[in-house]
C-alpha cells in the first residue's frame, strides 16, 4: 500500500505488506490494548447482532474490521498507535449513547465521531501560530511564518477516514484539528519517541471537556508543510477554494475551544506516566 506523506508514521506497519487480522491482534495482545470498557481489544470480522458498533467494542473489545478494507485497516492502526485516546473516545460514545438513547445523537457524539474519522492533532510550542491558523490567516501561518511553523509545530493525522482519503488526495480535503500545547522539551521528546507522548496528552484533553463539532478547526490537509510539493510555492495558499477566509461570527457566539484562553497559551498539562517514561 502506498502511503501519503501525512501517513508516513504508519509506514512501519507495512514493512512486510499489509498486516493481517492475526498480526494486528497479536500486537494488541502484546501491548495489552483495552476498549473503553476495559476489555481486551480484538479486531474481528463484522457480525450481525443487536449491538451498536461502539457498544460492541466497549462490552466485548470487538472492533468490526473488514478484510481488504483500507478504512478499517487504518482504524485498527490508529487504535494501536493511540490506544488511550481511542479507548476514551469509545467510552465517551457509549456513556453518551446510554444517557441520550438512540434517537438523539447530540453535539458531543457528533464531535467525537468527526474527530475519530477526520481528526488532526496539532502540537506545538507557539500558540500564536495556531491562532493564525484558527483565524484562517493562511498566508501568515504557512508562508510568512513557515520556518517558525516547521520548527515549533507538528501535524499528526489521527482520523482513519482521513488516512484513507489521503490515498487519493484532492484539493479541499480537510481535517478537524485540535491544538495541544507543548514545551520545547516535550516537543523534542515527541520527535524522538513518537506518538506515545501525544496519546497521553490527547486522552487527557478528551477526558477533560465536552465538545461540539464547532470545537474542531477545519484544516486543509494539503496545506500542511510536506503534504505536497505544490505548497512550497506561496501562491498555493491563495486558492480560496481550499484556503477560505474566516467566517464572520454572529455577535455573542463562541468559536469553541479551538481558541485557547490567554492564561493557558504557554502552559503544558503536567506530564503523565508515559511522558515521564519517554523522557
Amino acid at each position: 500500500m502506498s502511503l501519503h506523506p501525512l501517513s508516513n508514521f504508519l509506514q512501519p506497519w507495512f514493512t512486510n505488506g499489509e498486516p493481517t487480522l492475526a498480526q494486528l491482534n497479536e500486537v494488541a495482545r502484546q501491548r495489552d490494548v483495552k476498549s473503553g470498557g476495559d476489555m481486551p481489544l480484538q479486531f474481528v470480522l463484522p457480525v450481525a447482532d443487536n449491538l451498536s458498533y461502539e457498544d460492541r467494542i466497549f462490552r466485548f473489545g470487538a472492533v468490526a474490521t473488514r478484510e481488504n478494507n483500507a478504512h478499517d485497516l487504518f482504524n485498527a492502526l490508529i487504535w494501536l498507535t493511540f490506544p488511550q485516546t481511542k479507548a476514551l473516545l469509545n467510552r465517551r460514545h457509549v456513556l453518551a449513547l446510554r444517557e441520550q438513547g438512540n434517537t438523539v445523537r447530540g453535539p458531543l457524539r457528533d464531535a467525537l465521531t468527526q474527530f475519530d474519522e477526520c481528526g488532526v492533532i496539532v502540537v506545538g510550542t507557539c500558540p500564536e501560530l495556531w491562532e493564525a491558523i484558527s483565524a484562517h490567516r493562511w498566508h501568515e501561518a504557512f508562508v510568512i511564518q513557515r520556518k517558525a511553523l516547521c520548527r515549533t509545530t507538528r501535524f499528526i493525522v489521527f482520523g482513519h477516514a482521513s488516512h484513507e482519503a489521503l490515498m487519493s488526495p484532492f484539493n479541499g480535503l480537510c481535517g478537524k484539528a485540535m491544538f495541544l500545547p507543548m514545551t520545547e522539551v516535550s516537543l523534542a521528546t515527541f520527535d524522538h519517541v513518537g506518538n506515545a507522548v501525544v496519546d497521553v496528552l490527547l486522552a487527557r484533553r478528551i477526558t477533560s471537556a465536552d465538545f461540539s463539532p464547532r470545537d474542531w478547526q477545519p484544516l486543509p490537509l494539503l496545506g500542511i508543510p510536506g503534504a505536497t510539493a505544490k505548497n512550497e510555492a506561496a501562491e498555493y495558499y491563495a486558492d480560496t477554494r481550499q484556503f477560505r477566509p474566516a467566517r464572520t461570527m454572529p455577535a455573542g457566539s463562541s468559536p469553541g475551544s479551538r481558541w485557547m484562553p490567554t492564561q493557558m497559551r504557554h502552559l503544558e498539562e503536567s506530564p503523565g506516566p508515559a511522558e515521564q517514561d519517554a523522557g
